[in-house]
């Protein structure tokens, strides 16, 4: 995936502006009383729980549950790619005082071994949002243009939560994190994940609905983060396309045509808010419709945002696939 020198984001491998082709084959939180373990905390503030999350999704699901009921806070910056975070000073510390720290595992956020280490928060509670999901590896084959090394091997790959089903289960891991930690707030936990679940059912109805219109609705991707999504609502993701972000040159360009001539797709999709330039030209090499799609790792910190940007997400599929 793409993200040339956009502000917020930077891969240093492959592009991380996510992007896809798509073409149709047949028409187509605070914290409560769960007391710390720091002798300092003395305040009634300080006593409060405070959980830390990785990331932008999981700061939403994460929020979504504890309500006012914990102080949560996101360890790296919404816009910043995750898989190539480095840990600041403020990361380390920010985990030395947390009682909690929920990450969305399947090896996505490789900075945190040796962050955590370093904080040395005996008492840190650690809750692995994707627990009990079953982890998809490659589903189609991989197109380097160059040399680019952005790998899901340890784990599977790690986007789960572009699958509404799937993000159900990482808010109930989410939930029961919370409950043992923080058990005196064990109702309002509850009250507030079923009502975030109630509306992850209604997107997975509505996506569901719209887009069983297009069951051969096939794609082409420059970031491998939507086979989740593929299999949810039987799209066929038939490859990857791997870009280097830096020091890309025309026989880069020139075998990121032909990969994507190959599959005769019918629409280029940028990740919104990111400088398009290369796509662009891409786009009209190939003369195809330039269209937003959102992995979700960068926008408001609202946790309604999640549902904002996968139904606008759906309608550019949709638009995409008719």
């Amino acid at each position: 995936m793409i993200r040339p020198k956009v502000q917020p984001m930077k891969r240093q491998g492959i592009l991380p502006l996510m992007t896809l082709l798509v073409s149709v084959a047949t028409g187509c939180n605070q914290f409560n009383s769960a007391p710390r373990s720091q002798a300092q905390e003395t305040s009634p503030q300080s006593q409060q729980l405070k959980v830390v999350a990785t990331f932008l999704p999981m700061y939403w699901f994460t929020k979504a549950v504890a309500g006012d009921s914990a102080k949560v806070e996101v360890l790296v910056p919404p816009g910043t790619e995750v898989h190539e975070y480095q840990a600041t000073p403020q990361t380390v510390q920010a985990i030395a005082t947390a009682n909690v720290l929920v990450q969305n595992g399947l090896g996505l956020e490789e900075f945190l071994e040796d962050t955590v280490k370093n904080a040395g928060n005996s008492q840190l509670q650690k809750i692995d949002a994707s627990s009990g999901i079953q982890p998809l590896d490659q589903i189609s084959p991989i197109v380097n243009t160059a040399d680019v090394d952005e790998k899901h091997e340890a784990g599977g790959n790690p986007h789960v939560w572009l699958d509404p089903i799937l993000a159900k289960q990482q808010i109930e891991n989410i939930k029961n994190g919370l409950i043992a930690a923080d058990p005196t707030h064990k109702e309002a936990y509850q009250a507030n994940a079923a009502a975030y679940i109630k509306q992850l059912e209604a997107l997975n109805q509505e996506f569901t609905r719209r887009m069983q219109q297009y069951p051969n609705c096939t794609f082409v991707t420059f970031h491998d983060a939507y086979p989740y999504l593929a299999k949810r609502y039987q799209l066929k993701q038939v490859a990857v396309v791997e870009i280097p972000e830096d020091q890309l040159s025309p026989l880069d360009v020139q075998k990121a045509v032909t990969a994507v001539k190959q599959y005769k797709v019918k629409a280029l999709f940028g990740e919104p808010g990111v400088d398009n330039k290369l796509l662009q030209s891409l786009s009209q090499d190939l003369n195809l419709t330039l269209r937003p799609l959102d992995s979700l790792e960068t926008g408001s910190m609202e946790p309604q945002h999640y549902f904002t940007a996968m139904k606008a997400n759906l309608q550019t599929l949709e638009a995409a696939c008719k």
